[in-house]
C-alpha cells in the first residue's frame, strides 16, 4: 500500500518550507520545466509522452533531478536526490521512499503557475495528472495498490477552466465542493478570508492539504462528506465546484462518477446553492448535463436553477452518446480489458442512456449568483467559439449588466450614459464597390469573443458612446444626421441597446 507524506505535521511545517525552498531554488516551476524541457517536450508531456522530456533531463542537474523523480516517475541514486533537496525531510515525510541504493517519489509534484505569476505545486497520485508518465494509473489499479476508485487527480483542462472562469473579487468566505487535489481551494485561499474544502474520499482532503502547504498558502478547513452535507447550515460568498459529473452506469470512480442517475448530481448543487450562498455571493461548477429526447436542453437546465438567483448556463460542447461512452470507457482503462468485457460496459452504458432517452451529453459551465430578483435573469446559451481566459471580470460583469438592465425601463435606459466595451471592432459585409454594406458586425476581441449583427444606427450608436452623452441625446443627435424622426427612433432603439448591453459590447456608466 502507497504511502502518503505526512499531512498531519503542523501547519505548514518547517520541512515542507524546506521542500518548497528547494524546489524554487532549483527552478523545478512551470517556467523552469518549460526552459528545460523545449516546447516540443513539454507539450508531449501533456499528451503522455514521455521520451522527449526522458532525453531533456540526461544531466544530473537538480532540476533534471525533480522532474525524473516527481514527473517521470522514475528512481534516481540517493546521493543525486540529496543534491536537489532536502532528502532525509523528505523521506520522513514520506514525499521519497527508498529503492535500494535508489530514491523513488510516492506522489506526482506539479509545477503549477498561479494568476498573479506565483509558483504553487499541484500534488496527485503517481500517474494521475495530466500528462503524467503512464495517463491514469496505466488504466488499472491505482499505484502502488491504491483501489482506483479512490485515485486522487492532478491538474486537468477541467480544473484549468474552472479556475479561470471563477470571479475573484475578495470575499470573506468561500467553498470548494469535491477539491480533489486541492487546486481550486488553493486560488481561492489568495482572495477568501476564509477557505472550507469538502470531498467524499477522505484521501483527497490529505492531497489537498499537501498542495496547500507546498504551495506557501493558508490552510483551509478540510471536511470529508457528500455535496452539501459537510456544511449544511453554512452559507458562504463564493461556492466552487469540479464535481464527478460524469453520467455513467454505476459509480466506479469517485473522482469523477457521482453515483447518482443520469445528471441528477448536477442538478442536485445547482437546486441546493442558493440555500448555501449569501445575498450576492456566486455558485460556479463545470458539469455535464443530458440532452433528452423530446425535451430542450436549455429548458431543462433553467430549470435546475433556483428562486432568487440569477443564472448563466454555458454549453461548450456535445458529444453522442457513443462518442461520451468511449471517452470515459478509455478513461477507466476499459478497452484494455478483454473485448467481451469491454463490449458488455459498452453497452452497460448505451442501455442507461435509452432508458434515460438521452440522445447525447452536454458539457459546460454554470454560474449563478443570489440576487434575490422577483425576476431573476436566466440566460443558458451554447457558446463552442473559443474564448479568452481568464474569464471571472467577464462573468462577473455580465451579471452587473443583468443587474443593469431589470432596473432599468426604456426611459431610464434612454438616460443612461454608455461605454464601448475595450476592442470591438466593426466590420462591413458586402458586395465588392457597393455603396453600402449588406450589413455590420461588431466583433469583441476580448473576453468571450462575440460578434453581431447590427444596423447603420446601432453601428453609429455604439462608436460615439465614450461615456459621457445619454443615449436619448446621443439617437436625436443620429437621427437629425440620418433624417429620421427622434421620437420613432427612440421608440425602436432601446430593444437593440439592451441586446448590446446584454452581451458586453456597451457597458453602463455611473
Amino acid at each position: 500500500m502507497s504511502t502518503l507524506p505526512s499531512a498531519d505535521a503542523p501547519f505548514p511545517s518547517a520541512r515542507t518550507a524546506r521542500l518548497r525552498d528547494a524546489l524554487l531554488a532549483a527552478a523545478f516551476t512551470a517556467d523552469g520545466l518549460l526552459e528545460l524541457l523545449g516546447a516540443p517536450a513539454y507539450a508531449a508531456l501533456a499528451r503522455s509522452e514521455t521520451v522527449p522530456a526522458l532525453r531533456a533531463t540526461r544531466g544530473d542537474g537538480p532540476l533534471e533531478t525533480l522532474v525524473r523523480l516527481f514527473l517521470l516517475q522514475r528512481s534516481v541514486p540517493a546521493a543525486r536526490a540529496a543534491a536537489a533537496l532536502p532528502l532525509e525531510d523528505c523521506l520522513a515525510d514520506g514525499w521519497l521512499v527508498r529503492d535500494g541504493d535508489a530514491v523513488r517519489a510516492s506522489v506526482d509534484v506539479r509545477p503549477y503557475g498561479g494568476p498573479e505569476g506565483q509558483d504553487w505545486w499541484i500534488v496527485s497520485d503517481l500517474g494521475c495528472a495530466v500528462g503524467g508518465a503512464g495517463g491514469i494509473a496505466g488504466g488499472g489499479a491505482g499505484p502502488a495498490g491504491i483501489d482506483r476508485s479512490e485515485l486522487v487527480l492532478g491538474v486537468g483542462g477541467a480544473s484549468t477552466t474552472l479556475a479561470g472562469i471563477t470571479v475573484r473579487t475578495p470575499v470573506g468566505s468561500a467553498l470548494d465542493l469535491g477539491t480533489g487535489s486541492g487546486i481550486q481551494a488553493l486560488h481561492a485561499a489568495q482572495h477568501a478570508g476564509r477557505v472550507t474544502a469538502t470531498d467524499l474520499n477522505p484521501r483527497a482532503l490529505r492531497f489537498a492539504r499537501l498542495t496547500l502547504a507546498l504551495s506557501g498558502a493558508p490552510e483551509a478547513d478540510l471536511r470529508q462528506g457528500s455535496l452539501f452535507e459537510p456544511v449544511a447550515g453554512e452559507t458562504y460568498d463564493l461556492i466552487v465546484s469540479n464535481p464527478p459529473f460524469v453520467i455513467s452506469p454505476g459509480a466506479r470512480l469517485t473522482y469523477r462518477d457521482g453515483g447518482m442517475g443520469g445528471d441528477d448530481l448536477c442538478r442536485t448543487l445547482v437546486s441546493q446553492a442558493a440555500d448555501r450562498l449569501n445575498d450576492g455571493g456566486y455558485c460556479q461548477l463545470l458539469a455535464n448535463w443530458q440532452h433528452v429526447e423530446g425535451e430542450d436542453w436549455r429548458e431543462r437546465l433553467s430549470s435546475w436553477v433556483p428562486a432568487g438567483c440569477d443564472a448563466w448556463i454555458v454549453q461548450r460542447e456535445v458529444q453522442d452518446v457513443a462518442q461520451y461512452a468511449e471517452l470515459w470507457l478509455r478513461d477507466a482503462g476499459d478497452h484494455r480489458a478483454s473485448p467481451e468485457e469491454y463490449a458488455a460496459r459498452y453497452d452497460a452504458w448505451l442501455a442507461e442512456f435509452e432508458e434515460r432517452r438521452t440522445k447525447g451529453v452536454g458539457f459546460g459551465w454554470i454560474t449563478l449568483r443570489k440576487s434575490g430578483a422577483e425576476r431573476p435573469s436566466v440566460i443558458a446559451e451554447e457558446w463552442p467559439h473559443p474564448v479568452e481566459q481568464p474569464l471571472g471580470e467577464s462573468i462577473r460583469a455580465h451579471f452587473e449588466r443583468q443587474e443593469f438592465l431589470r432596473t432599468h425601463d426604456d426611459a431610464a435606459l434612454l438616460e443612461a450614459r454608455f461605454r464601448l466595451a475595450p476592442e470591438v471592432v466593426q466590420e462591413q459585409v458586402g458586395l465588392p464597390g457597393a455603396e453600402d454594406p449588406e450589413h455590420v458586425v461588431l466583433r469583441q476581441n476580448r473576453g468571450m469573443r462575440r460578434a453581431t449583427k447590427v444596423d447603420t444606427v446601432g453601428a453609429g450608436f455604439a462608436g460615439v458612446c465614450d461615456g459621457t452623452l445619454g443615449a436619448g441625446r446621443i439617437l436625436d443627435a443620429i437621427a437629425q444626421l440620418v433624417g429620421e424622426d427622434p421620437v420613432l427612433l427612440r421608440d425602436r432603439t432601446p430593444e437593440a441597446i439592451r441586446l448590446l448591453v446584454e452581451q458586453g459590447f456597451l457597458t453602463p456608466e455611473g
